[in-house]
């Protein structure tokens, strides 16, 4: 997928959700993955033309694993002239060794936000864009339904009334397949996730079973997306409602 192609999707969610304003100072958060590396992109190449000007800030939160390698991020973000910000922790010591967690997502998830706030409010940025793609919608709506028992996934905004920051997800109307195939173009340098728990985990149970359901009924995750933006849920009616 080119640049341009992100680009235009990326803007289509920007306008569609109202999610930058003159002067905002944008933190992307960078885990090294594919779906952050991509957004940052984007962002990048949106604000050199983007009626509303601001600025953008990479920050990733370093867990404190051993094997966590940040020098092609750096050197990613210092030829776009991006400020790079590694936030030092021992969120891994914590997680794996003194609590030695049965459910390490949740308990990291947490610190790592609380970690990522922090080093957010110190740079002076007012919003948090995250990679969240259609995919992740998705798979966050039927984990909900299979174990909460409820409809409810992430919005395209979020105001945290704690921290007073604001939430934006500009990838949500990126499939995943898009955003890997963008990585692959321009051999974006992706980073492993060095956690034990990575691919041990419920969402990856969901994302599996959705696959298996999209090979046998084609398009259907589009449906599901297109059903989440009309559905009266919290955030999502916005864009609906207004057209």
């Amino acid at each position: 997928m080119t640049l341009q192609k992100v680009l235009s999707r990326v803007r289509q969610a920007v306008e569609d959700y109202h999610m930058i304003e003159e002067g905002d100072r944008i933190a992307v958060g960078i885990s090294g993955g594919k779906d952050s590396l991509t957004l940052l992109l984007a962002l990048n190449e949106l604000r050199k033309f983007y009626p509303q000007k601001f600025s953008i800030y990479a920050v990733t939160v370093d867990l404190g694993f051993q094997n966590l390698d940040l020098n092609e991020i750096r050197a990613l973000c210092a030829s776009h002239e991006i400020p790079y910000t590694v936030v030092e922790t021992s969120i891994a010591k914590i997680v794996f060794e003194d609590r030695r967690e049965n459910n390490p997502c949740s308990l990291c998830a947490k610190m790592r936000k609380g970690a990522l706030n922090d080093a957010i409010k110190d740079l002076g940025c007012n919003k948090i864009a995250y990679a969240h793609h259609e995919d992740d919608v998705v798979e966050t709506m039927m984990l909900s339904l299979f174990y909460e028992g409820r409809l409810h996934t992430f919005s395209p905004v979020t105001h945290l009334d704690k921290t007073g920051l604001t939430v934006i997800r500009p990838l949500i109307y990126m499939r995943e397949a898009e955003v890997i195939g963008f990585v692959n173009k321009y051999q974006v340098p992706v980073v492993k996730s060095p956690c034990p728990a990575d691919g041990h985990t419920k969402r990856e149970y969901i994302k599996e079973l959705l696959q298996q359901i999209h090979r046998e009924n084609p398009g259907v995750r589009d449906r599901i997306f297109t059903a989440i933006q009309r559905g009266n849920m919290e955030g999502w009616s916005d864009y609906f409602g207004s057209h």
